[in-house]
C-alpha cells in the first residue's frame, strides 16, 4: 500500500481578484510581507481557471464580481468544487446596503464567506486570510486521513480474504477426504488461522498504542536472553526463505526493566520484516551492543531496502516498504508503528537506516540499562499436572462452543455446554463443575452478570474463567470484580485452557 494519499491541490495560495490594476498587486505585496503566498487574477475567467486547475487556500474578491455573467461563471466554478471542499472566501464590500442587492443565486453557492467593509485595515485582511488558511489546511488533513482510511480498509479486506479463502478450501477438502487423512489441510487451517489472529492483534495493538491504553508489565530481565529466544524462534523461517541468519556481538547479560512480552513483540517484528523482505541468498544479522548507559539491538539485512523518500515515514501508520499491488508479502503496515511506540514507552528509541532501494536496511533499538543490580537466578516453577476436570463451557457462538467442547474432551475432561447466560448459570449451579469457561458477551444476561449470580448463589468452589476479546487492564479488573478468577483473551488455544485448569486445585 502506498503511504501517500492522493496529492492535494494548493491549500496555501490565496487567489486575489481586485477591482483595479493597483489593488491586486498591493494586496499581494501586503500578504508577501507577512510570508503569505498569493496570486493576482486578471479577471473572473482567470480566477475560475486557476481554481479549477490548482485549487486555492483562500479567495479574496471584490463584491462587484457578483454581478452579471461573471457571477454565473463564478457560481459554476464553486459548485464544481469537491463535496468536502469549503473554500474560504473574503469579500471586500462597501457595506450591508450593497450586499443586499447582490445576486442571492451566487451567494447560495457560498458557504464560508467573510465580509470586510471598506476602508479595510491591513490587520483585518491578515487575520481573515490566516484564519481561512488554517481552516483550509484542516479540510485537506481530514481529506488525506479519509483517503488513507479507504486505502487501508481496501487492503485489510484483501489481507483477510486470503487466509479465509485458504481455510475455506481446506475445510472443503477435509469434508471430501477420508477421516484418517487431511494432515495437509489441517496444517493450512492452523497456519492461516494463526495469521488471522496476528492481523487482529496488530489492529488491536495499534488502537491501544495510539490511544495510550498499553500498560507495561515491567520486570527485571536480561535483554540478551530475550534476543536469543527471538533468534531461536525465527531461525526456521530464515532457513525456509534461504536467508543466512546470525546472532552477533557480546551476549553477556544486559539487565533492563521492561515488559518481556512487548519487547519480544518488538524484536520479533523487526526479525519478521527483515526475513520477509530479504531475497534468498541474502542475510539477516542481529547485533547486540552497548552505548553508554543503554543497551542496543540492531537488526541488519541485505534485503530490498527503503527508498530515501519513504525513510522518514517508515514508522507512520499503515506505511509499508513495498507498495506493489500484488501484496505478496502481506501485512497491514502496523508493526513498525506499534514497535516504535512500545520502545518509546520503555524510555528508548527505534531508528531506521537504509542506503536506498536494493541496499538493505537496519533497525536499531536502544533501551536504558537498569540502574539496579542483576537479580539472583530464580528456580523455574514445576509445570503442574493437569488432572481430568468437570468443565462447563458457556458461549453463544455454536462453532466455538462445540470446538471448545471437543478439544477439552479429547484432553480428558468432562464437558457440559450452554449457549446463553441463564442456561449457563443453571449448568454451573446444577453441575457444580471444577471450572467454567464463560464468554462475556452472552444473550439473556452477560458473563459479568452470570458470575455475580453464580457467586451469590453459593458457587464458591467453581473456578470461573472469563473468555473474551476485550483484554485491556480495565476489562480484566471488571471481570475479577464480577467474580471471575481468571481472564483469557480470544482466540484461546488448548495450552491456555489447560494452563487455567492446572490451577483449579490451587483455587480449590
Amino acid at each position: 500500500m502506498s503511504i501517500d494519499a492522493p496529492a492535494p491541490v494548493d491549500s496555501e495560495t490565496s487567489l486575489i481578484l481586485a477591482p483595479s490594476n493597483q489593488d491586486g498587486p498591493l494586496t499581494r505585496k501586503i500578504l508577501a510581507e507577512h510570508e503569505l503566498v498569493s496570486a493576482v487574477c486578471q479577471d473572473v475567467d482567470d480566477l475560475c481557471a486557476r481554481l479549477e486547475r490548482d485549487g486555492a487556500g483562500v479567495m479574496l474578491v471584490d463584491e462587484r464580481v457578483f454581478v452579471g455573467e461573471a457571477a454565473s461563471r463564478l457560481r459554476r466554478a464553486l459548485l464544481q468544487q469537491p463535496d468536502w471542499s469549503d473554500l474560504p472566501i473574503i469579500v471586500f464590500s462597501s457595506g450591508p446596503h450593497v450586499r443586499a442587492r447582490l445576486s442571492s443565486e451566487v451567494f447560495n453557492a457560498l458557504r464560508n464567506v467573510t465580509f470586510l467593509d471598506r476602508p479595510v485595515r491591513v490587520r483585518s485582511v491578515l487575520a481573515a486570510v490566516r484564519s481561512g488558511l488554517r481552516a483550509r489546511r484542516r479540510q485537506y488533513d481530514v481529506r488525506r486521513a479519509i483517503a488513507l482510511r479507504e486505502q487501508f480498509l481496501a487492503m485489510l479486506g484483501h489481507e483477510l480474504r486470503n487466509p479465509l479463502a485458504a481455510i475455506r478450501l481446506a475445510i472443503d477438502a477435509l469434508k471430501r477426504s477420508d477421516a484418517s487423512g487431511g494432515a495437509k489441510e489441517k496444517d493450512i487451517i492452523d497456519r492461516q488461522s494463526r495469521h488471522l489472529s496476528r492481523l487482529v492483534e496488530d489492529l488491536l495493538d495499534v488502537a491501544r498504542v495510539t490511544r495510550g491504553k498499553v500498560a507495561l508489565q515491567r520486570e527485571r530481565l536480561d535483554l540478551c536472553d530475550l534476543v536469543r529466544g527471538c533468534y531461536t524462534a525465527h531461525a526456521p523461517a530464515a532457513q525456509v526463505n534461504g536467508v543466512a541468519f546470525a546472532l552477533q556481538g557480546d551476549v553477556t547479560p544486559r539487565w533492563i526493566d521492561g515488559d518481556r512480552l512487548r519487547l519480544e513483540q518488538v524484536v520479533g517484528n523487526l526479525l519478521t520484516n527483515a526475513i520477509k523482505y530479504t531475497p534468498a541468498g541474502g542475510s539477516v544479522n542481529i547485533e547486540i551492543g552497548s552505548s553508554g548507559d543503554c543497551a542496543t539491538v540492531r537488526v541488519v539485512d541485505t534485503g530490498v531496502g527503503i527508498a530515501g523518500a519513504a525513510l522518514p515515514r517508515i514508522f507512520d501508520l499503515f506505511a509499508q516498504v513495498d507498495a506493489s499491488m500484488d501484496r505478496a508479502q502481506g501485512g497491514l503496515g502496523l508493526g513498525l508503528t506499534v514497535a516504535q511506540n512500545l520502545v518509546g514507552l520503555h524510555g528508548g528509541r527505534l531508528e531506521a537506516a537504509s542506503a536506498g532501494r536494493g541496499h538493505g536496511s537496519s533497525f536499531t533499538v536502544t533501551l536504558p540499562l537498569s540502574k539496579e543490580e542483576a537479580p539472583s537466578k530464580a528456580r523455574e516453577p514445576a509445570t503442574p499436572e493437569v488432572l481430568p476436570r468437570r468443565v462447563v463451557v458457556v458461549d453463544d457462538n455454536q462453532d466455538l462452543r462445540e470446538m471448545l467442547e471437543t478439544v477439552l474432551q479429547v484432553a480428558g475432561h468432562e464437558v457440559t455446554t450452554a449457549a446463553d447466560g441463564p442456561s449457563g448459570l443453571d449448568c454451573i449451579l446444577s453441575e457444580k463443575p471444577d471450572a467454567a469457561f464463560v464468554d462475556l458477551g452472552l444473550p439473556g444476561f452477560d458473563g459479568y452478570e452470570l458470575a455475580r449470580r453464580a457467586r451469590a448463589a453459593g458457587a464458591a468452589a467453581t473456578m470461573l474463567i472469563a473468555v473474551s476479546g476485550y483484554t485491556q487492564p480495565e476489562d480484566r479488573a471488571r471481570a475479577i470484580e464480577a467474580g471471575f478468577d481468571e481472564h483469557l483473551k480470544k482466540p484461546v488455544a488448548l495450552p491456555q485452557l489447560q494452563g487455567a485448569l492446572s490451577r483449579v486445585r490451587l483455587h480449590g
